[in-house]
């Protein structure tokens, strides 16, 4: 036999193995102690003759085996679980709802129901479900903190009353809850081009947009649709000759916001000061989202590009910090974000200058560079060195104002 071969087969157990490990998680400590006074009991009943022991050995092992009979069999159910909402802002009520009905002609007993939520687990126990019937409950799950809470599995347990025998099914898969950061409503970006909801004007010439640049001559190949006809009548006139011209336009690009919020915990004081900065973030996303403009998020080396809905302030809610430098993180570019219009870098205090700038170079010249300095307790303020413009901000509440003082600067 082949190495490679004999290396699957030994790391793959039999459907047999399986099976047998499968019946023997189903037995407690419980059942394992009694199973066992029960094998010993035989066998000193039987080797050593101290019939003694053999109705000790009988009424363990029956134990075990009437006790087994209380988790043979299928469980009819039809069973759900329902996150709502699947995302919430920090503070906001969520609940996870399941519920568990007996799709059989005959009853269900009883049996212990658990939804793991987060590091926690909800439990309960289901009465006598007689055909038809549905039990559900609801679970409030806390959201106090940014993050991603898991939610379940849903499994159930059915074993018998000595707690010999207990076998556990799982029902469903796990589901997230995203709990988005704290976001404030802004009303503008430094660069005022939050503001510009059509687009910004480029001096790439096309045939076909909505600012109008110049008229040309008409050469074969061109769009019959876009010639001119007063142009044309006027200038054919004055020339004497049949002369066709079409209109020519500048292109309009849709803008593109670029959010990247420094996760290296070496640029913040405290634990708090990076919640502060992954709202700001959160928050200038918030704002590009509601005015339909593309957004793209970088917090580490976590990043979305142009996501789909809420899919850029999900990633605010798996950020962590890591040591990753800032300049390591915009490295992470990649082809989708070549049209940025605008990048909005959010740090902390402890952030160099220098670093600023490296980032800086690590962008085109054409695209405009906003820091949002967190440092808590600090007051607002504002400068602009080497093309980059920076603001400093204590708490989020201070940037609904800063940014729109740097809007009217």
């Amino acid at each position: 036999m082949p190495e490679g071969s004999r290396g699957r087969g030994a790391g793959t157990p039999s459907p047999v193995v399986r099976r047998l490990a499968a019946v023997a998680d189903c037995v407690t400590p419980l059942g394992w102690t009694v199973l066992a006074l029960g094998v010993v009991g035989w066998a000193v009943a039987h080797w050593l003759g101290w019939r003694e022991f053999a109705p000790l050995a009988t009424v363990c092992l029956l134990l075990v085996v009437l006790c087994a009979l209380f988790t043979i069999g299928r469980m009819p159910l039809r069973v759900g679980v329902e996150v709502t909402p699947q995302r919430v802002g920090v503070g906001t009520a969520a609940m996870a709802r399941y519920e568990l009905t007996n799709v059989s002609r005959r009853p269900v007993s009883s049996m212990g129901v658990e939804l793991p939520v987060g590091l926690a687990a909800a439990r309960a126990t289901t009465p006598l479900l007689r055909a038809g019937a549905t039990f559900d409950d609801c679970v409030v799950i806390p959201t106090a903190r940014r993050g991603v809470v898991p939610v379940g599995p849903l499994r159930t347990q059915r074993g018998d009353p000595f707690g010999l025998i207990r076998r556990q099914v799982v029902w469903t898969d796990r589901m997230e809850l995203l709990i988005h950061p704290a976001i404030v409503g802004i009303d503008g970006v430094g660069t005022g081009l939050l503001r510009d909801l059509e687009g910004q004007s480029t001096q790439d010439a096309s045939v076909a947009d909505m600012s109008f640049y110049a008229l040309r001559e008409y050469v074969p190949g061109d769009d019959q649709r876009h010639i001119d006809q007063k142009s044309t009548a006027r200038m054919s006139a004055m020339a004497g000759k049949p002369t066709f011209y079409v209109r020519q336009f500048l292109d309009t690009r849709r803008q593109h916001v670029l959010v990247v919020v420094d996760v290296d915990p070496t640029a913040y004081d405290t634990d708090a000061e990076f919640e502060i900065a992954l709202s700001c973030g959160a928050s200038v996303t918030a704002r590009a989202a509601q005015q339909d403009m593309d957004t793209s998020v970088i917090c580490g080396r976590l990043r979305v590009v142009k996501p789909a809905q809420y899919g850029a302030l999900d990633t605010y809610c798996r950020a962590a910090a890591a040591p990753v430098a800032l300049p390591e993180a915009m490295g992470l570019r990649d082809e989708g974000l070549a049209d940025a219009s605008l990048a909005v870098v959010v740090t902390g205090r402890h952030t160099s200058f220098e670093r600023l700038q490296r980032c800086r170079a690590l962008l085109p010249g054409r695209v405009g560079m906003l820091v949002v300095r967190v440092s808590a307790g600090a007051r607002i303020a504002r400068r602009q060195i080497g093309g980059v413009v920076e603001v400093t901000v204590g708490s989020l509440a201070d940037l609904p104002r800063v940014l729109r003082e740097e809007g009217s600067a």
